[in-house]
């Protein structure tokens, strides 16, 4: 079962002033990973001051990633976001960027499910992957002391029994015996129902509650921004990016995403080693 939990995004005065800026802002969605940063965590100097551009230019720009919250901040605040939205666990959360609130953000979407169907049938088949989850507290619980820089919090090692007792808003799985073609096969054999899923560089699962994807949170959004659908900017380079391209007006893939990554976009700029966000973002300036 998938739980929504929202609180207002905008009010009436902001959906007004949105809309009469929708004629000359672009709303522009961000991926992290192999976007923003290389593989790395590193962002070049020219994608970071091409991002503090376009925000000082008073463009929507958002960071949808599949981090997790605490992950996701120092990023947003590296490129000057101090106000606006953000989005999450590949859409599982949604932040509200506001310095007057005490943390300068607050929570206003959370899509949360039932992880105990889809790590059952995955145990079965992958029985020595590892296992993580975020839970609706915003904690990180794992398996074998899984890590990874994505979680953004330490991760509390427990045992299977207690994942599967959890509700979740992101769960991770990650083989070091299984290339991402040989993980993908066994996800479809499986069938994961009542869960989106998406698969990684590496052999890595993303699982989000049942249709909840980068794009729908930005949908959501996109809506109280006022902003026109042809003026909607999203560039990625994951497999967990790929609804978002097709969401919208103008989607640019990293030159070096995956072949069905590439399909899904409308244009590929440079690949990360070579500032490719940075020549999309700066021909929003022009």
């Amino acid at each position: 079962m998938t739980t929504l939990t929202e609180t207002t995004v905008a009010g009436i005065d902001d959906q007004r002033i949105a809309s009469e800026n929708s004629t000359t802002k672009f709303m522009v969605a961000l991926d992290v990973d192999g976007t923003l940063v290389d593989h790395d965590g590193h962002m070049s100097v020219p994608v970071r001051e091409a991002a503090q551009a376009v925000v000082a230019a008073g463009h929507d720009v958002l960071i949808a990633t599949g981090r997790s919250l605490n992950a996701t901040l120092p990023i947003i605040e590296q490129i000057g976001i101090d106000r606006g939205y953000a989005v999450c666990c590949n859409g599982g959360v949604t932040l509200r960027l506001d310095p007057d609130l005490t943390d300068g953000y607050e929570i206003i979407h959370k899509a949360t499910f039932d992880p105990a169907p889809a790590l059952r049938a995955l145990r079965q088949k992958l029985p020595t992957a590892k296992y993580a989850l975020e839970d609706e507290d915003g904690n990180f619980l794992s398996t074998e002391r899984f890590q990874d820089a994505s979680f953004g919090v330490e991760a509390i090692g427990v045992d299977f029994q207690t994942l599967l007792e959890a509700t979740a808003v992101r769960l991770v799985v990650f083989s070091t015996e299984n290339t991402p073609e040989e993980f993908t096969a066994t996800i479809q054999e499986i069938g994961l129902a009542g869960v989106t899923y998406s698969v990684g560089w590496t052999a890595w699962l993303d699982i989000a509650a049942a249709g909840v994807t980068k794009a729908s949170a930005l949908e959501r959004l996109r809506g109280q921004l006022g902003a026109e659908p042809h003026r909607t900017v999203a560039i990625g380079d994951g497999r967990n990016d790929i609804e978002m391209l097709g969401w919208a007006g103008r989607g640019v893939a990293m030159g070096q995403a995956p072949e069905e990554v590439i399909a899904a976009a409308d244009e590929v700029t440079h690949s990360v080693f070579d500032d490719g966000a940075a020549h999309v973002l700066r021909s929003l300036l022009a």
